[in-house]
Order: C-alpha cells, then structure tokens, then sequence
C-alpha cells in the first residue's frame, strides 16, 4: 500500500501549529517527515542525506565485532603490512552485498527472510531459520565473551562477574530500540565513533610505517599456505551473514515510496549511508592489523590472544595505549551483540513468521557463553570457534541474497545490473569457497 503525502511548508516558511498536530496525528516521525521533504525536492544539499544515514551502521557493527579483532591481530603480528590489501578487498565486497540487501528491502518492502518464506518450501524455510540461529548463536558467543574480556582486562574482573555486567547493559542498549530507530540508530553510532577513536589513538601511538601501509594496502601478496588461512579468516571475520539478514529488514519499512523513482532515489541516498559505513569499519579492522604490524610484527612478537595483546600494548605503546584497546573490544562487544539479538529476531519473524520478546531472546542467547566463560574456556579460542561456525551460514544468506536481486518481478526498477550480477555472484562464490577452505583447514 502506498502512503498518503501531505503537502508541507516550504522550507523557509514557519510549520504552523495545526499542521504540527495533522503531522503528528498521522504517526509518521521526524525523519519520515524529512525524508518526505528530499523526496519532494524541497530539501537540498547535505541535509537531504541525513534522513537516509543510519540503517548501514547498525549493520556495520557486525564487521567490527570481536571476532574481527583476534583475526586482524593475528595477521598483523605473523605478517605484518602484508594481508592489509585482503581487509581493504573484503570491504568492498561488503559494500556491495550489504547494498544488495538493504535494496532488497526498499523494492519489496520485506526482509531477505520474509522473501526466502514466500518462495521457498516451508522445510526449507524452517531449515534456513534453524542454520541462522545457530549463526547467530556463535555470533553472540563472540561478542558476549569480547565484551567480558574487555572489562577484565581493563579492570581485573573475573570473567564471570564481568560477563554478568556485560548481560546488564546489553539489556539496557536494546531499551534504545524500544524508542524508536532514530534512538537506536544514534547511541549505536555513538559506541562506532568511540570504537573508532580508540584506534585511532591506538594508530597515533604506534607510528606505523606508511609506506608500508601503502603497500599493503593496495599491492595483493602472500606468504604460503598459513596467510592464506588467514586471509579466508579475515574476509570470513568481516562478511557476516547476519548482517547481510539485518539490512533487508532496517530499510524495508524505514521510508515507504511511492513510487518506483523513489524507489531508485531511497536507494541512491542509502547507498552514501552504505560507503561511508563500510569505510569506518574497513578503517579500523584496518587499524587493528596496523597497530599489530607496527608493535609486534616490528618486533619479532607473534600474538594470537587477545590477553596478551593488552599486555603486549602496554609494554610497548603505554597505559593508555592498552585501556584504548580494552574499552575498544569491550564496546564493540556490546554494540555487535545487541545487534546480534535484533538479527535473531529478524530471522525467526521471517523464516517462520514466529517472534518471542526481544528481552526474552536476549536472555536465552547468553546461556552459550555464560557457559563456556563458566566451564573455563580459553577466550581467544571461543573467538576463533566462532569465526568457524559463521563461516556455515554465509551460503545460506548470500545464494539467495543474489537469486532474489536478480528477479525483475519481485525488483522492478531495482532489479541487478548486468554488471552488479557478474560481480555478485563472483564475490558469492568467492566468499562460499573461502570459507570452505577455512572450514577444512580448521578441523
């Protein structure tokens, strides 16, 4: 169903009162109202971003979880600069196929599993909802025990009582949710920004080498078999399967069009929100493996726990250096989780149009890790575990992702380029076989 436009001031003209109460008598937001304004043309500039910014960060916070942080050290101690160009590569794959998916949400008005529901069998449906719980399940796991861990390096608690503080304030960041996306869009921004200036800081303090950062940046390189292991973990790390799920669902209903021209202009607009999300989380995966170079590659040090890279950052960068790192990992951890709990309940609204309270799912996914932290796992491990178990599911999202982009019935004016289904489906294939690789070389 299209939505009713009301006319609106002009820009320069004072809203009168009546017209503040029509508006808010029609349930439509402030952002609904702005976004309205660009699309009529009456809004120009800069500002007529601003009612599109938003969807991609939350769905950026998976690429920056914890599980990216014991990869991207890894590589950066054992290789230096060398993998720099993989993270680089990754990004841009994830631009397109997280573009994919918040188009898929702007044509159809629905999320890529509510269109797996309609065109697949319910068994396969069913199996889908199944395989991404599990995904999810190892996602939270992640990001649960990075949290925890950031408080216990930070401040010396016990994994399990700072796994229970962890518990507390995933609860208090879905609260967010319950005032609107706006409300959740800006404090998840927020937790991105202090992520980003914790590496930032982390950068400034290491003087890295920026040549060689160059370099590793643009010139692909290998080194034998185990970079390569780690390159497969580094784009499995950062291509995640639901976030890939979420975005269809943050821009389905976000702002309706009425047409199909606005269609193709909401998607324009989000397509900005995308770059400039993925450039954030490409710098500072980036930053992780470059303040790993710079410190422990330069060296001789070769770091695979995230205990020790604290350590490790405080005798050669400072105190300061090491907290960095710590609040770092911890609020990627809380941020990546809530967004792991909305992606649960995503999939099982879509997949078999079912949906438990939000608090609910978020309490029944911390069993996993309070049990692992519980039973005394290594942490750093668990990540690992976990970066494996996600590498399952990525066929799962991807596959259908591309076979539904590219349906003109279900796309309309939206449907795949000739060009963007040659490279999607050549990223699909590429990102499905190296996590097979990753997959084999794991066990």
């Amino acid at each position: 169903m299209e939505r009713e436009i009301k006319p609106e001031a002009a820009p320069h003209e004072k809203t009168a009162p009546n017209q503040l109460v029509q508006n808010q008598a029609s349930g439509r937001s402030r952002t609904e109202l702005a976004a309205e304004a660009v699309l009529n043309g009456e809004t120009k500039g800069f500002k007529r971003l601003l009612p599109f910014l938003g969807p991609a960060f939350i769905a950026a916070v998976a690429y920056i979880d914890p599980g990216n942080f014991a990869t991207n050290i890894t590589a950066g101690s054992q290789y230096g600069y060398m993998l720099l160009w993989v993270i680089f590569a990754s990004n841009l794959m994830a631009v397109l196929i997280q573009s994919l998916s918040a188009k898929l949400g702007i044509a159809t008005g629905r999320n890529l599993p509510e269109v797996a529901r309609d065109r697949f069998p319910k068994g396969v449906s069913i199996f889908l909802w199944i395989q991404s719980e599990l995904v999810i399940i190892a996602t939270d796991l992640a990001e649960f025990i990075g949290a925890a861990l950031g408080l216990y390096l930070i401040f010396g608690i016990p994994m399990l009582p700072a796994a229970l503080i962890t518990a507390a304030a995933s609860f208090a960041i879905l609260e967010l949710q319950r005032r609107g996306f706006r409300a959740l869009e800006t404090g998840i921004a927020g937790m991105v920004v202090a992520v980003v200036l914790a590496f930032a800081f982390q950068v400034f303090m290491a003087k890295p080498d920026m040549a060689a950062v160059a370099i590793g940046t643009f010139v692909p390189h290998f080194a034998g078999t185990q970079s390569l292991i780690l390159a497969a973990g580094i784009l499995g790390a950062t291509v995640m399967p639901h976030a890939i799920y979420l975005h269809s669902s943050l821009t389905q209903n976000r702002i309706v069009a009425r047409n199909e021209e606005e269609k193709k202009k909401i998607f324009r607009l989000e397509f900005v929100d995308i770059v400039f999300a993925m450039i954030v989380a490409g710098a500072v995966n980036m930053a992780m493996l470059i303040i790993a170079a710079a410190l422990f590659f330069k060296n001789g040090l070769v770091v695979e726990e995230l205990d020790q890279a604290f350590i490790h950052f405080r005798e050669l960068a400072g105190p300061a250096a090491a907290i960095s790192f710590g609040l770092g990992l911890l609020i990627a951890g809380l941020s990546s989780s809530s967004v792991g709990t909305m992606s649960g309940d995503v999939v099982m609204q879509g997949f078999i149009n079912k949906r438990i309270n939000l608090y609910l799912r978020r309490a029944i996914t911390m069993i996993p890790p309070l049990a692992l932290i519980v039973s005394g796992v290594d942490a750093t491990r668990a990540l690992v575990v976990s970066q494996v178990i996600l590498s399952f599911g990525i066929v799962f999202a991807l596959v259908p992702l591309m076979v539904f982009t590219g349906d003109r019935k279900l796309m309309g004016g939206l449907v795949n380029h000739p060009v963007t289904k040659v490279l999607g489906w050549a990223i699909a294939v590429l990102v499905v076989a190296l996590n097979i690789f990753l997959v084999v070389e794991s066990f």
